[in-house]
């Protein structure tokens, strides 16, 4: 039997604790690049399975030191910005956009799960599933609200990458998304050097 009540409280922690997360940055700038509903297909996939994972393993993840998941976490989002920068967006002009060849279904989805699947494990808000599940011994609902929050975070910051490439060049946007991203690295590193 579901909780509704668990289901809800799970679904606004972890939605607030995602939303300003490297997943929105994700969402948005494969967004701009990729048709979205494959984009959110590979996503959705890659955080169904991080929630499995979560709430399978319960308290077992917190029993990680919490320096060193916030090095690793800041690591990732470092690596993400990174590879945010390296990549190739439009011209400065805000002429057309370069899209990757290949646009196929298998291969969009799959390289959004990837990125999740790669970029979220260890994230905060799998480690707050997998307690939320230990707390409340409810795992069905922990997960549908948590799988929900996570789903609602990423079709917004892909839906929000289409709007927003109307007026912005995808450059600006990738730049932007990185500065962010190396932030909250560095704000991660900071948590786990002063601990």
């Amino acid at each position: 039997m579901i909780s509704f009540s668990v289901t809800a409280l799970v679904f606004g922690v972890v939605f607030l604790a995602e939303l300003p997360d490297k997943t929105a940055f994700a969402g948005l700038v494969l967004g701009t690049r990729y048709r979205a509903s494959y984009v959110f297909a590979g996503v959705a996939a890659a955080f169904a399975v991080h929630v499995a994972l979560a709430v399978a393993a319960g308290s077992v993840l917190t029993l990680l030191p919490r320096q060193i998941v916030h090095a690793l976490t800041g690591v990732l989002f470092l690596g993400g910005a990174a590879m945010l920068l390296m990549t190739k967006g439009g011209d400065d002009d805000g002429a057309e956009i370069r899209r990757p060849e290949d646009q196929s279904f298998w291969r969009v989805s799959g390289a959004g799960f990837m990125l999740i699947l790669v970029a979220e494990f260890g994230d905060l808000t799998q480690i707050m599933t997998a307690n939320l599940a230990a707390r409340y011994d409810d795992p069905l609902s922990v997960g549908l609200g948590a799988v929900l929050a996570l789903w609602a975070v990423a079709g917004l910051g892909i839906v929000g990458g289409r709007a927003l490439m109307k007026r912005v060049p995808l450059k600006l946007i990738t730049r932007i998304a990185a500065v962010l991203m190396a932030g909250l690295g560095v704000w991660s590193l900071w948590e786990a050097v002063t601990g």
